[in-house]
C-alpha cells in the first residue's frame, strides 16, 4: 500500500510539472491554436501548408456562424482538437462549434452587467479566450473572470477583479502560464490605475497583482529590478515623475497581448497611455505608463522595464504584441523582444537586459 501511495504521489507531481509544457506543446502543433496569438511567442504564425499562393484562389466559404452581436468582433477563435472556441463582444458569450461543420456543440452565457456597456472607452469588445487544461479561460466587459469546462461548458469559476462603475472594464485575451490565468485591465481613459493580475488556475484566487503606476511596492519593483536605462534607474518613479497624487488615476492599461519565455521564466507585456489625455494635467514622464515590463511569471516581479513614450502625447499606448524572436545580430544569434509602436517605430529589445 505504501508504495502504491508514492507511485500515486509521484504521478500526479509529474502531472503539475508537465502543465506549462503540456500547453506549449499544444502551442507548438500547428493544428492546434490554444491562444489567440497562437504561441507564448506571439507570432501568430502556422506552420501548416495546405493552402498556398497557387491554390489560394480557390478557397471559398465552408460555413459560417453569427455571434449575435452588431459590436466589433475583435477575437479570434481558437482550436483544441476537433472543436473551435470563440467569444463575442458584450454580453460576452462563448460558443464550442465542431471545426468541421460549425454546428454549435454547446453555448456559455454570462451574466455581464448591461450597465458595463456605457463604461468602455472603444467599443463593448472582447479580444478572445485561452484554453488550458480542459478549460477555456475569458473576461467579461464588467470585471469577471471566468473559467469554463471545455467540453460541457459548464462554468468552473468566476471572479470579479473591480468595480466598472468606477470606469474599469476587462477586454483582453487572458493568458495561461504555469498553472496562473494573467489578466489585464482596460480603462486608461476612465481615470483607471492600471495592473497585471494572475489568478490561480484552479480557484481564480489572486496570485499576485503588478500595478503600472505608484510607488514600488505597488509596482512589484523590488531587488531583481536592473532597468537598462538610466531614465528607469530610481525609487518609487511612479510616483515621482507625476504630478501629487495624479498616479492614482494615472492609467496605465494591461488590454493588449502578453508573451511568455519558457527559458527565462518571465512574461512581458505593454502598458497603455496616462490619464489623462490632457498632458497639460499630468507633467513629467508618468512612469511607468507606455512601458514594456518584463516580470517573473511566479512572483510578478519587475526584471526590467523600458517606457518607450514618456509623457505619451499622442494615446499611442504600447500595448502592441512583443514577439519574442532569435536573431542574428552582431554576427550571434540574440534573444530579442520585437515591439512594433504606433508611433512607427519598431523597437528590438534584448530581451534579457531590456
Amino acid at each position: 500500500m505504501r508504495l502504491l501511495l508514492c507511485a500515486l504521489v509521484a504521478l500526479l507531481a509529474l502531472g503539475l510539472a508537465a502543465t506549462a509544457a503540456d500547453l506549449g506543446q499544444l502551442a507548438r502543433d500547428d493544428k492546434q491554436w490554444v491562444m489567440p496569438q497562437k504561441n507564448y511567442a506571439n507570432t501568430r504564425f502556422s506552420g501548416l501548408k495546405q493552402i498556398t499562393p497557387d491554390n489560394a484562389a480557390g478557397l471559398h466559404v465552408a460555413w459560417s456562424f453569427s455571434v449575435g452581436t452588431n459590436h466589433g468582433q475583435e477575437a479570434a477563435p481558437i482550436v483544441v482538437g476537433d472543436t473551435m472556441y470563440v467569444v463575442g463582444a458584450y454580453p460576452n458569450e462563448l460558443f464550442a462549434l465542431d471545426a468541421t461543420t460549425g454546428d454549435l456543440k454547446w453555448k456559455y452565457s454570462p451574466r455581464v452587467d448591461p450597465s458595463s456597456q456605457g463604461e468602455a472607452c472603444c467599443d463593448v469588445v472582447n479580444r478572445g479566450e485561452v484554453f488550458d487544461n480542459g478549460k477555456i479561460f475569458f473576461n467579461t466587459l464588467d470585471d469577471h473572470t471566468v473559467a469554463v469546462d471545455a467540453k460541457t461548458g459548464k462554468e468552473v469559476w468566476a471572479v470579479k477583479l473591480g468595480e466598472f462603475t468606477k470606469g474599469m472594464t476587462l477586454t483582453m485575451a487572458p493568458l495561461a502560464v504555469k498553472g496562473k490565468i494573467l489578466v489585464g485591465n482596460s480603462g486608461g481613459e476612465m481615470g483607471v490605475r492600471g495592473w497585471l493580475t494572475a489568478l490561480d488556475e484552479n480557484s481564480g484566487k489572486i496570485a499576485w497583482r503588478a500595478y503600472s503606476v505608484g510607488p514600488d511596492k505597488d509596482v512589484l519593483i523590488g531587488p531583481r529590478f536592473h532597468p537598462y536605462y538610466k531614465d528607469a534607474q530610481g525609487k518609487d518613479l511612479g510616483v515621482k515623475t507625476w504630478p501629487p497624487g495624479r498616479w492614482q488615476v494615472g492609467g496605465g492599461p494591461v488590454w493588449g497581448w502578453i508573451a511568455y519565455d519558457p527559458a527565462t521564466n518571465l512574461v512581458f507585456y505593454g502598458t497603455g497611455n496616462p490619464g489623462p489625455w490632457n498632458p497639460d494635467e499630468r507633467p513629467g514622464d508618468n512612469k511607468w505608463t507606455t512601458t514594456i515590463f518584463a516580470r517573473d511569471a511566479d512572483t510578478g516581479e519587475a526584471v526590467w522595464a523600458d517606457q518607450l513614450n514618456p509623457h505619451d502625447l499622442y494615446d499611442y499606448d504600447e500595448v502592441n504584441e512583443n514577439l519574442l524572436l532569435d536573431l542574428p545580430i552582431g554576427g550571434k544569434p540574440t534573444h530579442v523582444l520585437v515591439h512594433p509602436g504606433r508611433d512607427g517605430f519598431m523597437f528590438v529589445i534584448d530581451r534579457a537586459t531590456g
